[in-house]
């Protein structure tokens, strides 16, 4: 069923946090690598992409409560799945392979609850990270010309996960966590050409945005608004933030966002945040309470959960923007 069809009916709900839920299993450096692995020449252990090959069970299962909790879209387990992130572990080479098998993780648990309840569908979307690697700033302080990574091999990068998501069965591309927007315009660059080389219709895209602090502006410094009017071309099916934020620092931008952007908006932000461990102690409740309003706004049409969250913040998310009715689009006049 056409996620639009259903975006008109209600305000969806997004998965929470991947490594959140990973954390809880208290792996170890040999779980990680299974017996595939067992004489990699590096450690991997924190690789937490590569547990869709080696551990496949636990990526499966983690969907599945976010299922249960009332997900109605799950991220494949891919945020690093290019060979430009994987080179931190020398795994380039699985790069292709990891994409396939981490949305075949999703489409499982996805295809099995639409099967349980057809008339609210599950979607699987293909989760693609920033990069460890920017194309706006210098590594080098003293060279700040210099890039450590070309806008070429970005793509070249992207296109080959985007291959691997498509080729997996997903149903939808989200380009995330974005603080280079340059680095966003070449994975938008990769997937419509790797649509249109392989004759392939569009998947729909999800775009999604990092505020990094209260200025406003993303790492790369640029304003919500310029952010959006730089990725807008791509007609996405929707524009949002997620991650380094809380729901109660991300709603002035939720809002603005809300008046701009011509397509579905989303927002999936951190459970509160940091403490001075790195943990994060905004409660289920405390978070649902916040994106309550949000939707009673009217600012929101897919919400969900990021750093921090978990299927337990999902659910009361889930319950909490149930009774509201979904932003709705602006009515754009014709230019004649």
């Amino acid at each position: 069923m056409d996620i639009r069809k259903q975006l008109e009916q209600r305000i969806l709900i997004i998965d929470g946090a991947m490594g959140t839920m990973i954390q809880r299993h208290k792996l170890r450096e040999g779980d990680y690598r299974g017996e595939r692995f067992k004489d990699w020449h590096t450690d991997v252990q924190g690789n937490n992409d590569l547990l869709s090959i080696t551990q496949p069970g636990i990526i499966t299962g983690i969907h599945k409560e976010y299922l249960e909790a009332g997900a109605d879209i799950i991220e494949t387990n891919t945020f690093s799945s290019t060979t430009i992130a994987q080179a931190d572990y020398d795994m380039q080479s699985i790069a292709y392979e990891l994409n396939i098998a981490s949305a075949k993780c999703a489409k499982e648990a996805a295809d099995e609850y639409t099967a349980k309840d057809p008339l609210k569908p599950r979607y699987v979307a293909g989760a693609i990270g920033p990069l460890n690697k920017t194309l706006s700033l210098s590594p080098d302080v003293n060279n700040p010309g210099y890039r450590a990574v070309t806008f070429d091999e970005v793509a070249e990068a992207y296109t080959e996960q985007i291959k691997g998501l498509v080729d997996g069965g997903v149903d939808i591309l989200l380009i995330e966590t974005i603080f280079d927007t340059l680095n966003a315009k070449a994975a938008i660059y990769a997937a419509k050409k790797f649509f249109r080389d392989n004759k392939l219709t569009e998947l729909p895209i999800m775009i999604s945005g990092t505020i990094t602090d209260a200025s406003g502006r993303t790492l790369s410094g640029q304003t919500l608004e310029a952010f959006y009017n730089s990725v807008r071309h791509a007609r996405p099916l929707s524009i949002g933030l997620n991650c380094a934020l809380g729901a109660t620092q991300m709603r002035p931008h939720i809002e603005e966002l809300s008046q701009i952007a011509e397509c579905y908006t989303s927002a999936y932000p951190n459970a509160g945040l940091p403490n001075a461990f790195g943990e994060y102690d905004e409660q289920p409740h405390e978070t649902g309470h916040i994106i309550e309003e949000w939707a009673k706004e009217g600012f929101v049409n897919i919400v969900g959960g990021c750093c921090g969250t978990t299927p337990d913040h999902i659910k009361h998310i889930a319950d909490y923007v149930k009774k509201f009715k979904p932003r709705q689009l602006p009515v754009l006049e014709e230019v004649l």
